[in-house]
C-alpha cells in the first residue's frame, strides 16, 4: 500500500495521549503511575511446571515487556523487541535470514549496519548489495527473486537522503522480500513505517526514543505474528535482551518525546535558516528544506523534517579548528539527546565504510552532521558562529 498524505490532525489525534499512557500503563497490584523496575533474574514458580507468567528475565521481564507493548503499538506492529543495543536490535534482525540470501542496503546506510553485514554476517554467507533506494529504478532492478530483505534509512544516516518508502515496499513485497526500515532520525512521533508497508522497523532508542544520553538500548517492530514468533525465539536464543533498568529509562524517556521532538524541530529550523545563509556552508542537508531532493516524498510519508541537519564545510575553513571551538555544543558520537551533538562523519559514524564509498555518496572529509538539541535557539546559533569565526582561514 503507497503512503498517501499525512495530516497533522492525523499525527496529533492520540499520539501524545498514546506516548503518556501506551502499552501497560502503571502498576495494577500496587497503583504505581510508573512501571516498576523488576531488577529480579527469577522468579517463584508455582509448582513444578507451573508459573506465574516468568520464569527468567532473559527470556521475559514485566519492566521490559511494559517498554516493548508501549513501542508496538506506537508503531501499530504485532509485536515488539527489546534488546540492549541498536546493533544487537539489528543483528537479531539479519539472523532471521539465512546463508545464501542477499540484501540490498541504502547508499549511506548506518556506518555500524555496513559493518556488522560486511565484516560478521558476510563470513556466514549473506550477501549484501549497496543501492541508492531513493532511485526507485534502481531498487527495481536490484531487488529481485533471491534478494531477501531491503534495508532503508528514510532520512538516511548522515545525508538525510529520502527513499518513498511504500514504494520500496511495494517492489519488495512483489519478489517476497522483507522491507525493513531504520526509523531511528523519525520516531513514530514523525513517521510510521508499517503503516507505509514496511514489515520490520529499527530503532536505536539510544536516540531521540530514551532523549537524554544515557541509555544504550535497541527496539525492533514487527507487523506480522510469523515473524513475531520468529524474532521472539531468536530474542531468548541469542539473549541480547535489555535489562530492566534500562527499559524503564526508555520508557520514562518516551513518556516526553513529543515535547522534546517539537522544541528539537522548533530550534533545527532556526538553525537551518542561520547554516543556508553563512559564506562557510557549501551545501546544506535537511527534509525541511523545499529545495532539498526528496521533499515531497519526505512530506508525503512523515509528519516533520526532524532535528538532523548535515553541511559540508567552506574549504576557506578549518574543520579541526571548528570542532575545537564549539563549547555548548558537544562534539561526540551519538545523537537524539536533549543536548546538541556535532560528529565528523568520515571519521566517527562512517569511518568502516571505506573511503571510495564515502567519497561517491557525498560523505565527505568536511562534513559535519548535527544533532540540534533543545537548549535555547539562540545560543546554539551564537556557538555556531563562534565556531565559524573561529574556522575561518587568515
Amino acid at each position: 500500500m503507497e503512503s498517501e498524505m499525512l495530516t497533522e490532525s492525523h499525527m496529533q489525534s492520540n499520539f501524545n495521549t498514546l506516548l503518556i499512557h501506551g502499552g501497560i500503563d502503571g502498576d495494577e497490584r500496587t497503583g504505581a503511575v510508573s512501571v516498576p523496575i523488576y531488577q529480579t533474574s527469577t522468579y517463584r514458580q508455582i509448582e513444578l511446571g507451573q508459573h506465574k507468567g516468568y520464569e527468567y528475565s532473559r527470556t521475559g521481564n514485566p519492566t521490559r515487556e511494559a517498554l516493548e507493548a508501549l513501542i508496538n503499538q506506537l508503531e501499530g506492529g504485532e509485536a515488539g523487541f527489546a534488546f540492549a543495543s541498536g546493533m544487537a536490535a539489528i543483528t537479531a534482525v539479519l539472523l532471521l535470514l539465512k546463508s545464501g540470501d542477499r540484501v540490498i542496503i541504502s547508499n549511506n546506510v548506518y556506518g555500524g549496519t555496513f559493518r556488522v553485514l560486511d565484516k560478521v554476517f558476510k563470513n556466514f554467507g549473506l550477501e549484501y548489495e549497496i543501492a541508492d533506494t531513493s532511485n526507485i529504478d534502481e531498487v527495481e532492478s536490484k531487488v529481485v527473486p533471491g534478494v531477501a530483505a531491503v534495508i532503508v534509512e528514510s532520512p538516511a544516516n548522515p545525508l538525510l537522503t529520502i527513499t518513498d518508502i511504500g514504494k520500496v515496499a511495494g517492489i519488495a513485497r512483489k519478489n517476497r522480500a522483507l522491507t525493513i526500515v531504520d526509523n531511528t532520525f523519525m520516531t513514530p512521533y514523525l513517521q510510521r513505517p508499517l503503516e507505509l508497508g514496511a514489515d520490520i522497523v529499527i530503532h536505536s532508542a539510544t536516540k531521540y526514543l530514551g532523549g537524554h544520553s544515557d541509555v544504550i538500548a535497541g527496539l525492533v517492530v514487527v507487523k506480522d505474528s510469523e515473524t513475531a514468533a520468529r524474532l521472539k525465539f531468536l530474542q531468548n536464543a541469542t539473549g541480547g535482551v535489555l535489562p530492566p533498568f534500562d527499559s524503564w529509562l526508555l520508557l520514562r524517556g518516551i513518556k516526553t518525546l513529543a515535547v522534546r521532538l517539537d522544541r528539537h524541530i522548533e530550534n533545527s529550523r532556526h538553525v537551518v535558516d542561520f547554516l543556508k545563509n553563512h559564506e562557510g556552508v557549501t551545501k546544506i542537508y535537511y527534509p525541511g528544506l523545499e529545495v532539498s531532493e526528496g521533499y515531497e516524498i519526505h512530506k508525503k510519508q512523515a509528519y516533520g523534517p526532524g532535528a538532523m541537519i548535515s553541511f559540508v564545510l567552506s574549504e576557506d575553513y578549518d574543520i579541526k579548528l571548528f570542532f575545537k571551538n564549539v563549547s555548548l555544543i558537544t562534539l561526540g558520537e551519538s545523537l537524539g539527546g536533549v543536548e546538541s551533538l556535532v560528529s565528523h562523519p568520515a571519521s566517527m559514524t562512517h569511518a568502516s565504510i571505506p573511503y571510495e564509498i564515502r567519497q561517491k555518496v557525498g560523505i565527505v572529509d568536511n562534513l559535519i552532521r548535527l544533532s540540534v538539541g533543545i537548549e535555547d535557539k539562540e545560543a546554539i546559533i551564537n556557538d555556531l558562529g563562534n565556531a565559524f569565526n573561529k574556522a575561518k582561514r587568515k
